[in-house]
């Protein structure tokens, strides 16, 4: 696997290279052709915090893990840990979703460490949108106490979703 790694306000060094690059090989066993992919690894510190962000982009899907810790060296652990869960948990789903597809990237008799319980709907929910601007969504999501909210957006003229983001700002995505 070909690595991009970068810091951002952080000085990335040798070692912290090396490590990042054994923990990265772990995930080659789940990988056909893992020589083609680029993953790119970024590191940021916040604070006190060390931030670790891996994303992981195959020719079917992404896989994308970001972790927060006071010592990077146990972000970085926690992120590959995360990273391998993620395909474990859902390789089978993915196998079936492409299962018609020749080249998936990923090795579907990669060994199960431990069976996942399968993730299922269990509540739908119907709503009715009000015509609002953006303001106005903030307000009603603020008032909800939602991490989201779903709207008419007058101003896009299209469905929206309000979102609350990890730093505290707000992200919206506009279905049009």
């Amino acid at each position: 696997m070909e690595l991009n790694i970068r810091g951002d306000k952080i000085a990335v060094t040798k070692a912290i290279k090396d490590y990042i690059t054994e923990k990265m090989e772990r995930l080659n066993k789940y990988f056909e052709g893992a020589k083609n992919i680029k993953a790119s690894v970024l590191i940021r510190v916040k604070n006190n915090e060390q931030i670790i962000e891996v994303t992981v982009p195959t020719s079917k899907f992404t896989l994308r893990a970001e972790e927060k810790h006071d010592d990077l060296y146990a972000a970085i652990d926690l992120v590959m840990d995360k990273l391998e869960r993620q395909i474990r948990k859902n390789k089978t789903k993915l196998n079936n979703k492409y299962k018609n597809i020749i080249q998936l990237d990923l090795v579907m008799d990669a060994p199960d460490e431990e069976e996942e319980e399968e993730q299922k709907i269990v509540k739908r929910k119907n709503i009715d949108t009000k015509p609002m601007d953006e303001e106005e969504a903030i307000l009603q999501m603020e008032l909800l106490n939602h991490d989201f909210f779903v709207f008419k957006n007058v101003d896009e003229e299209c469905v929206s979703v309000m979102y609350k983001r990890r730093d505290g700002n707000y992200g919206i995505i506009n279905v049009k």
